[in-house]
């Protein structure tokens, strides 16, 4: 496999009347040919800020790319134009937002919807294989195509989700960037929305970024797991690296714990004490200082540098001594 996707050094800030919130920094993140990568964190820990980064879609006057670079097949993204990221946004590249109410336009039919991501990328395809390729595309998640001529709120939250991945995957996108796509669902429609995009992207071969918060849904779908905390990939390595849960940052064991054993009798869940360090304010050393029980007095002072295994990777001073450097 060949990696086409690779995120060095980056660092975005958005500009408030408060002060400057410093979302991402210093994040590095790749990610190779026909891989799917789960990106897990915490509310503001900056994953939807990286999605939008990647597609340069930061909202205009607040968010900054103060420095870095994201380089997606061979090309640096921050020095192309409007013109050649409106190519790549919806062909190469495609993303599945989070609330499929406030990502599909109410005014006009979800087959429309579909075929203008035909009209602006395939110039060159006739109206009847566009209408065939819909057709399929509406097929594909399940959704009979004679409903294609009516409109987002005629559907219930789950089929908004699917008509969403339908729109993102039409174009038969390279990368596909899923920002927490099953979180307002039941858990039955969840698992049908999981299965749906594990089975079009090994048919599709797309590689993919699922964000969210859940280290569930990260072992259903994908092969790597990424974990952010303030802005910076923590720990990174395949499935099979974290969650066998021998070697992980004391930020990843504490999003373990949390997580519900229906073998154990316990009272209650066991949370990360303390809260996210604050962006407006980060303390010069570990972002995690505050609330890990490993702390040293080095922590404090000085941000520890990555620490490699094989394929894991942890930035935390724990492996100093037993890591690579």
């Amino acid at each position: 496999m060949s990696q086409f996707l690779e995120i060095k050094d980056l660092y975005v800030n958005y500009k408030t009347d408060e002060g400057t919130v410093h979302a991402l920094n210093g994040l590095n993140l790749s990610l190779e040919k026909g891989e799917s990568l789960g990106l897990v964190g915490e509310t503001g820990a900056g994953k939807t800020t990286l999605a939008l980064s990647i597609l340069k879609l930061l909202p205009d006057m607040v968010g900054e790319i103060q420095s870095g670079s994201i380089e997606f097949e061979g090309k640096q993204m921050f020095e192309l134009g409007k013109k050649e990221m409106k190519k790549i946004r919806g062909d190469k590249i495609a993303m599945i937002f989070q609330d499929p109410m406030t990502s599909l336009n109410p005014t006009k039919t979800v087959g429309k919807q579909l075929r203008e991501v035909l009209d602006l990328h395939f110039k060159k395809m006739s109206p009847a294989e566009k209408k065939e390729k819909v057709d399929r595309m509406f097929r594909l998640v399940g959704i009979p195509p004679e409903r294609q001529h009516e409109y987002p709120f005629q559907f219930s939250g789950g089929m908004k989700q699917r008509i969403g991945i339908a729109m993102a995957l039409i174009a038969e996108p390279e990368l596909l960037i899923a920002d927490e796509p099953t979180t307002a669902l039941d858990v039955t429609i969840q698992a049908q929305i999981l299965e749906l995009m594990r089975k079009l992207q090994e048919e599709l071969n797309t590689s993919m970024i699922l964000i969210t918060h859940d280290l569930g849904i990260v072992v259903e779908v994908c092969t790597k797991v990424a974990v952010i905390y303030s802005g910076q990939i923590i720990e990174t390595g395949t499935v099979e690296d974290v969650y066998a849960r021998r070697f992980n940052h004391p930020y990843t064991e504490g999003l373990f714990k949390c997580i519900p054993d229906l073998k154990t009798d316990a009272p209650r869940l066991t949370p990360i004490k303390g809260s996210m360090a604050d962006p407006s304010n980060l303390p010069v050393g570990c972002k995690f200082y505050d609330r890990c029980e490993y702390r040293t007095e080095k922590c404090a002072q000085k941000e520890p540098q990555v620490y490699t295994r094989g394929t894991h990777k942890i930035k935390c001073y724990k492996f100093e001594n037993e890591w690579e450097g």
